[in-house]
C-alpha cells in the first residue's frame, strides 16, 4: 500500500460543496486528518492526489492556428479564391486588394484573441503567494500552491483567505466577500453549525480569494485548487470560448455566399460546355463570376464599421476589447446584471433613525455616531453612521471603552459631553436588548419588559423586510469614577433606538431600467446578496419583485424547469457563481440573446458564457478580463447608450449585406443567363473584376453613414432568410431591367459585342450604385439622406464608372463607347428602374420582416 492509499481522503466530491453544513468531525473523518495539522509526509502524498492549489492553465492556440483557424472560415477561403483567381486572369490590382483586405481581418480578429488566458493569469495573481499552515505540530509559512485538504491554517487582519475552510476558531474575525457573493457588508466568521446551503449564509466558513479584515481565524482546509468558490469562476475562464452571436451568423452568410457561388460556377460552366463555347474562356467567365457574388469588402466593411463603432462607444464611456461585441450589445434582449455597484452605488447609507417605539428620531444614529468617531471602529456600518451625522462627535471627549466583542457582538463608550458622563452601547439589536431594563420613547424613558423587547424584535424584522440592516444603540449616565469600560458596565441600559442601514439603488438606475425596457431590453438581478434585499431592490428600481427565487431554489430545478422560470422571474437571491451562469443559459435555450453585466469573481462564469459580457472600470481584474467591454462609468445609463451605438453599427453593416445580395446577386445572374443565351460574353472577366471593384469602393462610406431612429428602436439579429427574401424581390428586379438592358441593345440599337458590354458596363454600375441611395434606408431617400461620406464615396466610383469608357483607359478593359442614342435609351431604363425598386422596396422589407 502506497502512502497516498494509505492517507487516501475523501475526494473533493458532490458531498463536500456545502462543507459548511458538517461538523469539524465528519469533516475530519471524510479527509482522514485530525485538527492538529497533517505531517509533511501527509501533505506531499495529498498534494500529489489533489494536485497545487492553483487554477488550471489554459492552453492558447499560436499565432499560426489563431490564424489558420479564422482563414479556413467559409467566406475567408471564398475571399481567397477570389483573390488568387484575380490574379490568374491578369486583375493583379483587384486580386493584391482583396487578399490584403484578408490579411487585415484576419490580423486584427488575431490581436483580439486570448482575453480567457489572461483572465486566468489574472486569477493565479490575485490570490496569496503564501500561506501560514501546521505542519509537524507547528505552524509555518509555505507556498500557497502548496495547501492541501486537512491542512489546518491560520489567517489574520489583510491576509487573502488561501483555501476554502471551516472555521475550527476565531477571534473577531470578519472577511470582505463582496467580490464573491456581492454583499456589500464585512461578513461575521466564527465556528458553529450552519444549515443552510448557500454560502453567502456560510459564517463558518473562510472562501478562497476573500480579505480578512478583522481578527483572525484558524481552519480546516476542505478545497483547493479548482474544488474552491474561486476555483470554479477560474475553470469557467479556461473553458474554450464559444462563437458570438454575430461570429455565428458571419460563419452561416459565408456558408451561404459559398453555396450560392459553388452553384452558379458549376451550372455556367457545365452550361457554357455543352452548348460547345470556348473551355478556357466559360472558365474564367464562371471564375470571374464567382467573384462577382462575393462580398470582398465585407470583412473590411465590418471592421471598419466596428471600429468606428469602438471609438463612439468609448466617448460615451464603453471600452470595447471585442470588436463583435458591439454587434452582441445590440442585438441582446435580457441583460443580467449583479446588484452591488452595477443598481446599487455599493456605499452603505444610513437609512432611518428610529427610536423605541419605531418613530424617526435622530438621537439614536447620533448617539451610535458618537460611539463610532470616539471609538474608532471604523466598519461600513460606523462610516455610515459618521457620515450620515456630521459633527456628531463635536463637545464629546472619550473616557472609556470596551472594542467591539465579536462574540457578544456589541462594543461600547464612554463619552463626556454636554450630556455629562454618558456609556453608549451599539450593537446587534437582540444583544444590546437583552441588556436593556428601560427605553426612550418620544423624548420620555419608560420601563422596558419582555413585550417592550419582543416589539423591539418585531420592528428590527419589519426593517429586515424592507431590505435594511440595523443596530440598537443603548445609553446610560454613568456615575462614580470613570475608567475602561468592562462587560459588568453594560447592564441597566435605557434603549434609544434602532439605527437602519441600505445598500440604495443609484438614482438613474429605475430609469435606465426603463429606457433600456422601451429599447426592447428586459432586465433580470442575478445576485450573491439576501433575497430580501433583492426584492426590495427589485421594487425600488422597476422590476417585478413579486417573487426572488434563490440559490436553493435554483439548485432544485432541473435545467428544463429552470428555463421555465427564467421566463417570469426578474430577480435572484444567494447565487453561487455557477448558478448565475445556469440562469444565463436557461435564458440561451429560450432563443434570448444575453448580455451579463457584473463586477465580482463571482461574476466571472457568467461573464464567460453570455453572448456578451460587460464589466466596469473598478471591478476586480478577473472580471475585467471576463468582459468584453469594460464601462468607465458603472452606470446602467452607459449600457442603454451602448445599446443603441451597437444597434446603429450593425444597422450600417447591414445595409452592406442587404445592397450586396441584392445587387450581386440580380447582376451576376443576369450575366449567367446571357453567359448561355448570347454568342459572345456579355461581359469580360476583367470587366466584371471592374464593375465588382468599383461598386465595392462606393460603399467604402458606408460606416459613416447615418441610422434613422426606429432602426435602434429594438433588438437586431441577422435574419438569413429575411436577407435572402429580401435578395429574391430585388435581385429578380435588377436582373428583369437587365434583360430589358439586353433587348434594347440587340434588338433595337444592334449593338456589337463591345458596344454592348460597355452600355451594360454603364447601366450596370449606375444601376448598383444609384440604388444604394434607396435601399440603404427603410424610408423615402429624400427624407433620409446619406452622410456626406456614403454620398461622396458612392458618386465618385460612379463618375468613374461612366468616364472611363469615354478615356484611353476604357480601351485596356475592351470598352468601346456607345452612341447618344444609345446612351440615351440606358439612362431612361436607370431611371425606370430607380422608380421600380422604390416601389417594390416596402414589399422586400415587409417580406424579410415577416
Amino acid at each position: 500500500m502506497t502512502i497516498v492509499d494509505k492517507f487516501a481522503p475523501e475526494r473533493q466530491s458532490e458531498s463536500l460543496t456545502t462543507f459548511w453544513m458538517r461538523n469539524p468531525e465528519a469533516l475530519c473523518a471524510a479527509l482522514r486528518c485530525g485538527t492538529d495539522g497533517l505531517s509533511s509526509a501527509d501533505a506531499e502524498a495529498r498534494l500529489a492526489q489533489y494536485g497545487p492549489n492553483s487554477d488550471v492553465g489554459t492552453k492558447s492556440d499560436s499565432v499560426a492556428r489563431a490564424i489558420l483557424r479564422r482563414l479556413f472560415e467559409p467566406l475567408s477561403l471564398i475571399l481567397l479564391a477570389a483573390g488568387i483567381v484575380s490574379v490568374a486572369t491578369g486583375d493583379g490590382i483587384g486580386g493584391s486588394i482583396i487578399v490584403a483586405i484578408l490579411v487585415v481581418s484576419i490580423g486584427l480578429d488575431t490581436i483580439q484573441e486570448g482575453h480567457a488566458v489572461k483572465a486566468a493569469e489574472v486569477l493565479r495573481r490575485s490570490v496569496a503567494l503564501k500561506a501560514e499552515v501546521k505542519r509537524d505540530g507547528a505552524f509555518r509559512q509555505i507556498e500557497v500552491t502548496k495547501v492541501v485538504p486537512g491542512d489546518i491554517v491560520r489567517v489574520r487582519a489583510g491576509d487573502i483567505i488561501p483555501a476554502d475552510a471551516l472555521i475550527l476558531d476565531s477571534k473577531a474575525c470578519t472577511a470582505g466577500e463582496a467580490a464573491l457573493t456581492g454583499e456589500p457588508y464585512a461578513v461575521e466568521k466564527r465556528p458553529g453549525a450552519v444549515s443552510a446551503p448557500s454560502p453567502g449564509e456560510a459564517s463558518n466558513a473562510l472562501f478562497r480569494g476573500a480579505v480578512v479584515q478583522t481578527g483572525e481565524a484558524i481552519a480546516l482546509v476542505v478545497g483547493t485548487g479548482p474544488a474552491t468558490v474561486f476555483g470554479a469562476a477560474a475553470s469557467a475562464l479556461s473553458a474554450p470560448q464559444a462563437l458570438s452571436p454575430f461570429q455565428r451568423d458571419l460563419h452561416q452568410f459565408g456558408l451561404v455566399i459559398a453555396r450560392l457561388t459553388l452553384g452558379l460556377v458549376v451550372i455556367v460552366l457545365a452550361t457554357r460546355v455543352l452548348l460547345g463555347r470556348e473551355v478556357l474562356d466559360s472558365m474564367l467567365f464562371a471564375v470571374a463570376l464567382a467573384v462577382g457574388l462575393t462580398p470582398e469588402l465585407l470583412p473590411m466593411i465590418t471592421t471598419v464599421t466596428l471600429s468606428r463603432g469602438a471609438m463612439r462607444m468609448a466617448r460615451k464611456k464603453v471600452i470595447v476589447k471585442r470588436l463583435a461585441s458591439i454587434h452582441d450589445l445590440g442585438a441582446m434582449t435580457v441583460l443580467c446584471t449583479d446588484k452591488t455597484g452595477t443598481l446599487t452605488s455599493a456605499e452603505i447609507t444610513l437609512a432611518r433613525s428610529l427610536d423605541a417605539a419605531g418613530t424617526d428620531d435622530p438621537r439614536a444614529a447620533r448617539l451610535g455616531a458618537i460611539a463610532a468617531e470616539l471609538g474608532g471602529d471604523r466598519g461600513s456600518l460606523d462610516a455610515a453612521l459618521i457620515h450620515g451625522t456630521e459633527a456628531s462627535a463635536t463637545g464629546w471627549t472619550l473616557a472609556g471603552r470596551h472594542a467591539f466583542d465579536f462574540t457578544r457582538r456589541l462594543g461600547s463608550v464612554l463619552a463626556r459631553g454636554p450630556e455629562g458622563p454618558l456609556l453608549i452601547v451599539k450593537g446587534a439589536p437582540e444583544t444590546v436588548l437583552a441588556l436593556c431594563t428601560a427605553q426612550r420613547t418620544g423624548g420620555t424613558c419608560g420601563p422596558m419588559g419582555e413585550s417592550e423587547q419582543a416589539r423591539a424584535i418585531e420592528l428590527v424584522h419589519a426593517l429586515a423586510g424592507d431590505g435594511l440592516r440595523t443596530i440598537a444603540v443603548a445609553s446610560r449616565p454613568w456615575s462614580g469614577t470613570t475608567h475602561e469600560v468592562e462587560p459588568a458596565d453594560e447592564t441597566c441600559l435605557v434603549f434609544e433606538g434602532l439605527c437602519a442601514f441600505a445598500d440604495p439603488p443609484k438614482a438613474t438606475a429605475a430609469a435606465a431600467i426603463a429606457r433600456l425596457a422601451g429599447a426592447g431590453v428586459r432586465l433580470k438581478i442575478l445576485s450573491g446578496d439576501d433575497p430580501i434585499v433583492v426584492r426590495r431592490l427589485a421594487g425600488l428600481v422597476g422590476l417585478n419583485a413579486e417573487k426572488v427565487l434563490s440559490g436553493a431554489d435554483i439548485a432544485a430545478l432541473s435545467d428544463d424547469a429552470l428555463a421555465v422560470q427564467v421566463q417570469t422571474v426578474d430577480a435572484y437571491g444567494r447565487l453561487a457563481p455557477d448558478q448565475k451562469s445556469r440562469i444565463v443559459k436557461a435564458l440561451q435555450a429560450k432563443g434570448a440573446t444575453v448580455g451579463f453585466l457584473g463586477d465580482g469573481i463571482n461574476d466571472a462564469p457568467g461573464l464567460k458564457v453570455a453572448d456578451i459580457g460587460l464589466s466596469v472600470e473598478g471591478a476586480t481584474g478577473v472580471a475585467q478580463a471576463a468582459a468584453d467591454m469594460i464601462l468607465l462609468a458603472s452606470d446602467l445609463e452607459v449600457v442603454a447608450d451602448g445599446v443603441e451605438e451597437g444597434r446603429r453599427t450593425f444597422a450600417n453593416i447591414l445595409k452592406y449585406v442587404r445592397m450586396g445580395a441584392s445587387s450581386n446577386f440580380g447582376n451576376m445572374l443576369s450575366m449567367a443567363v446571357a453567359s448561355m443565351a448570347l454568342p459572345f460574353l456579355p461581359m469580360l472577366p476583367t470587366q466584371i473584376l471592374l464593375n465588382n471593384l468599383l461598386y465595392d469602393l462606393s460603399e467604402l462610406g458606408i460606416p459613416f453613414d447615418g441610422v434613422r431612429p426606429k432602426a435602434v428602436a429594438r433588438p437586431q439579429v441577422w435574419d438569413m432568410g429575411g436577407l435572402m427574401r429580401f435578395a429574391g424581390v430585388m435581385g429578380p428586379l435588377s436582373s428583369l431591367f437587365d434583360f430589358l438592358t439586353f433587348g434594347v441593345l440587340l434588338f433595337v440599337f444592334h449593338a456589337s459585342p463591345a458596344e454592348f458590354r460597355t452600355a451594360w458596363f454603364l447601366e450596370s454600375m449606375a444601376t448598383q450604385i444609384l440604388v444604394i441611395f434607396i435601399i440603404r434606408t427603410n424610408g423615402r431617400p429624400w427624407k433620409d439622406f446619406p452622410r456626406p461620406a456614403l454620398a461622396a464615396s458612392s458618386l465618385v466610383a460612379l463618375v468613374v464608372a461612366m468616364a472611363l469608357q469615354f478615356t484611353p483607359v476604357g480601351s485596356w478593359f475592351g470598352f468601346e463607347a456607345p452612341p447618344a442614342m444609345v446612351l440615351f435609351g440606358i439612362g431612361a431604363i436607370i431611371i425606370a428602374y430607380l422608380v421600380s425598386a422604390e416601389m417594390l422596396k416596402p414589399l422586400a422589407i415587409k417580406a424579410r420582416r415577416h
